[in-house]
């Protein structure tokens, strides 16, 4: 039974007409228990994170940048990024809630886990809030963790945020499969960051056989640098077919394909999933249950 952690916080972070909406979470939700899933989830409680563990990855700097702005909300961080009274407290307990994943995780409480938090975390560098992004939340997890990570990320943007923080660091490999050239313009395959990325840009309208194709080989090569001894997935659900955002080929049965891969591949050590993007309100939901089920 994987562990399964949200909170209602994450749906008060809100702003008029954006696609990075609440109703993605309760689209997910109303589906779950619809489809009878709900119940074989074994549900655990949500923790903020603390300063220490945000100055993992982000410098002081963006904290308390992020503090000043939120007195200030609502307001735009950027073109794309959005803060409303409630988003800096949904932030921290977003990239909480993946930690307190691992926690129970290492504490023997499951072996898989999945995070549906909000707002995403992929994009936010060290020093800057993005791309619908205010913390990192995966990045913070492959640090705190401090043992050997596979992050995977099949996004259908890439996760430039936690590239930058993480380049070159010795205990994660950080695996990306996105298309490109696309938002945020980052992600070619000649970017190595000395050995510990491998990212696998993909051309718009990629079929799903083609993906999944490639995805393995990455998860592959991924593993012949580093045999992990625990997986973040940075869950985006944008790769999907009738996004609206995205550009690429999946169903929604594809991401069941997909996680199960990256368990028998990696012999089925823990796995923490964490939500990014995903914008198609109709299809989310089997999107997550195929995802939920594969991680039983």
């Amino acid at each position: 039974m994987p562990l399964f952690i949200t909170d209602e916080i994450f749906l008060l972070h809100r702003a008029k007409g954006h696609p990075e909406c609440p109703e993605r979470i309760s689209s997910i939700l109303d589906y779950l228990a619809v489809h009878e899933i709900w119940d074989s989830l074994k549900q655990i409680p949500a923790r903020d994170a603390t300063e220490e563990e945000l100055l993992l990855i982000h410098t002081r700097a963006h904290l308390e940048r992020m503090r000043s702005r939120a007195k200030e909300a609502p307001l735009w961080l950027d073109a794309d990024t959005y803060m409303n009274e409630d988003s800096h407290a949904a932030a921290l307990r977003a990239a909480g809630a993946v930690l307190s994943a691992c926690e129970a995780i290492l504490s023997g409480k499951g072996h898989h886990a999945f995070c549906l938090v909000r707002p995403p975390g992929h994009h936010a560098t060290p020093q800057q809030a993005m791309g619908f992004c205010l913390y990192n939340n995966v990045a913070i997890a492959a640090r705190w963790l401090d043992r050997k990570v596979l992050i995977v990320d099949w996004d259908v943007h890439h996760g430039n945020g936690t590239q930058e923080a993480l380049a070159g660091d010795p205990k994660v490999i950080y695996l990306s499969t996105h298309r490109w050239p696309f938002y945020p313009g980052s992600g070619a395959a000649e970017e190595t960051g000395g050995g510990n990325l491998v990212n696998i840009p993909l051309p718009a309208e990629t079929s799903s056989e083609e993906f999944l194709l490639n995805f393995e080989k990455g998860v592959e090569r991924a593993i012949s640098k580093l045999r992990p001894e625990f997986v973040l997935i940075s869950c985006g659900f944008d790769a999907y077919r009738e996004d609206p955002i995205g550009g690429l080929g999946l169903s929604s049965e594809d991401y069941g394909t997909l996680t199960h891969l990256v368990r028998d591949m990696t012999g089925d050590v823990p796995i923490v999933s964490v939500l990014e993007g995903g914008y198609a309100l109709d299809g989310l939901g089997a999107c997550t249950a195929a995802h939920v089920e594969a991680l039983r």
